[in-house]
């Protein structure tokens, strides 16, 4: 049997679904924990049956596109081979060294919107700009492809809400573009790898040879595409949860010891990234659901972590929780390798928000636009901001 003869269970694109997902996904995780789509495959919305998945990658293969990328579209060992060049560009040396220049990114940002006005649109005004300019100085890139890529990822944005392929098939050969551009103009000036992250992976080895041009470019592509994307969500996620429960903004405003938790906790009860692929490489059953292989599955992060059978009161922030459950970056082998660049930015631009407020909300008469599939968070965060003067 295959996916043509299996019995839908739901219909994602419901207008039901997509007026909220979140909510749509709750129920779900509790009708129907692995659900069959004709558009999505298999979706899995229960805590345990994620962990099933990502503690088993030899039947839950991540290798689903024919498109090249590393190192999360591998398995293993390729993919423990590439991981090994990844994880260093993540470790405390580089995270302590970047971390002044987050700040001063963050500030000078903040200090910007806030000469000229006190009502943001947060997503276009502050976390998308933030996250651009962050992943470029992190990268090594110039200052000049800030506005291209933000256009670029309104853009991206804009075409998945549409599920744009020809568009999106565009989008992806500009960012290549882009991204050959940067490695050739390296390649030109010898650059040696102590000059920036770009020139570092260029002298990178895999085996006994050097990461090829194609490989590079994977790898700057996925940091890029990923993090400016999920940064920029989070940054909204978190805004929106303290503009909408001003204790929870005191609380962090008196004690900043507690953001680096409360920042987790905030994302865990609304992730900022919807979903990962994997593909089945022979039948399996997963929660009593027999899956044939070559099926997709779909692991929805936003469902499981909001799952009542993990997370007291699962739907609640709680600054203080426990987090060692939380799925936000994944778990196993495919754990986020740039979860410590990530923690950090968010902790930066937190630290820095509250030191040049004096209070935010939203704006009255104003609502958040939630994001629809594939993408999550908002794609509209109207606050009202207090700033120090």
């Amino acid at each position: 049997m295959n996916s043509t003869d299996t019995k839908n269970d739901w219909d994602p694109d419901s207008s039901e679904v997509t007026a909220d997902q979140v909510a749509a996904y709750d129920k779900m995780r509790n009708r129907c924990p692995v659900a069959h789509s004709e558009s999505r495959g298999w979706s899995v919305f229960r805590h345990a049956d994620v962990i099933q998945i990502l503690n088993d990658p030899k039947t839950f293969s991540s290798t689903v596109s024919r498109h090249l990328s590393v190192p999360n579209g591998m398995d293993p060992p390729e993919h423990t081979r590439y991981r090994a060049i990844i994880e260093p560009y993540f470790g405390p040396e580089r995270m302590a060294a970047f971390e002044p220049t987050c700040r001063s990114i963050a500030a000078e940002l903040l200090d910007e919107v806030a000469s000229h006005e006190s009502d943001i649109e947060v997503m276009s005004e502050l976390a998308t700009h933030f996250a651009v300019r962050i992943q470029c100085a992190f990268l090594g890139w110039p200052t000049s492809l800030h506005e291209p890529l933000i256009q670029w990822t309104a853009s991206h944005q804009n075409a998945v809400r549409q599920v744009d392929r020809e568009t999106l098939a565009t989008l992806a050969t500009e960012l290549e573009t882009i991204v050959a551009d940067l490695i050739q103009e390296r390649v030109q000036n010898n650059a040696k790898a102590n000059d920036d992250l770009t020139a570092s992976l260029m002298h990178e080895n895999v085996g006994e040879r050097k990461l090829n041009g194609e490989e590079i470019s994977s790898i700057l592509r996925n940091w890029t595409v990923g993090e400016v994307g999920t940064i920029s969500a989070s940054i909204g996620i978190l805004i929106h949860h303290l503009a909408e429960h001003p204790k929870h903004q005191t609380t962090l405003r008196d004690d900043s010891s507690l953001l680096p938790q409360a920042i987790d906790e905030i994302l865990r009860v609304h992730n900022p990234l919807h979903s990962n692929r994997r593909t089945t490489t022979c039948p399996v059953t997963l929660n009593n659901r027999p899956i044939e292989a070559g099926e997709r599955v779909d692991i929805n992060w936003i469902a499981a972590n909001r799952d009542e059978t993990v997370f007291e009161a699962a739907h609640t922030v709680k600054l203080e929780r426990d987090s060692s459950a939380n799925l936000l970056y994944g778990a196993g082998i495919h754990v986020c390798p740039g979860a410590p660049l990530a923690r950090m930015e968010m902790l930066v631009f937190m630290e820095e928000l509250f030191a040049k407020t004096v209070d935010f909300h939203s704006q009255p008469k104003t609502s958040a636009v939630p994001e629809s599939y594939p993408a999550s968070g908002y794609s509209s965060v109207p606050i009202r901001f207090q700033f120090q003067r």
